[in-house]
């Protein structure tokens, strides 16, 4: 995106003294057609207009994950002398391709993207065509045969999941199905809110993550709580990330 073209794009805040639940959180833009709210959990809004996610998540709201992640993957296999250029990623939750751009420069083999809005796969065909071997618009609660018998043929090594998890935007049963298409051994790296893993936390991901570690179905190798962004108030908002190896399928 030019810098012409990022200064066409007008982006008002809440007062930062006005508090939301972090999936009701809004901005206002103008881009030349009159201001109008976009919710940050809209993606499909977000995606549709170049680089409004990444000024209004990266630029503004200073978000780190993709780096993050990234730095933790590599720093891992490295300690356990692991090839990264042997990585073939599933990249679920894949948005426009940020965090699959941090893979490529890492070095990974391939790259693959799944996503459940077309919008996002079209953003990220414009933004970042280079960096997905192939990009799949699938609900993987839900995968077809013909779309599990699509994906289980590039013999996943590797998965990443980032900023994704949680707010019902993908729910465990999503998690699951992506985890089971890697192949045992293969390296998993995702984020998630910490409130996601507490004992009092109803999605279904605390107790999902902490049984698959607890019994050795996730082999952790690193795991870091960090600032994932600022909130719309400058508050910090923390995730959890983890990386790891699988060493089985999450069971159903």
């Amino acid at each position: 995106m030019t810098a012409a073209a990022k200064d066409r794009i007008r982006i008002a805040l809440p007062e930062n003294s006005m508090r939301y639940e972090q999936d009701s959180e809004w901005c206002l833009i103008d881009s030349q057609d009159g201001w109008r709210e976009i919710r940050f959990h809209d993606y499909a809004e977000l995606y549709t207009i170049t680089g409004l996610y990444e000024r209004v998540f990266y630029e503004i709201l200073q978000c780190s994950s993709p780096s993050t992640v990234r730095t933790m993957l590599v720093d891992a296999m490295r300690r356990a002398g692991a090839d990264i250029g042997r990585l073939r990623v599933l990249d679920f939750g894949a948005g426009n391709g940020i965090m699959a751009e941090e893979l490529v420069k890492a070095g990974v083999s391939g790259v693959v993207g799944v996503d459940i809005l077309p919008e996002a796969r079209d953003a990220a065909m414009r933004d970042r065509p280079d960096v997905y071997e192939d990009y799949h618009v699938v609900d993987m609660a839900a995968l077809t045969e013909d779309e599990h018998a699509a994906l289980a043929r590039y013999r996943f090594t590797g998965m990443t999941s980032v900023a994704a998890l949680g707010f019902g935007d993908a729910p465990p049963d999503a998690f699951r199905e992506s985890y089971n298409l890697v192949e045992d051994g293969g390296w998993i790296a995702f984020t998630i809110k910490d409130t996601f893993l507490s004992d009092q936390d109803p999605s279904g991901f605390s107790a999902l993550i902490k049984s698959a570690i607890s019994d050795g179905t996730l082999e952790v190798h690193a795991s870091e709580t960090y600032q994932h962004r600022i909130a719309t108030t400058g508050d910090p908002l923390h995730y959890k990330a983890i990386i790891g190896v699988k060493k089985s399928d999450l069971p159903s």
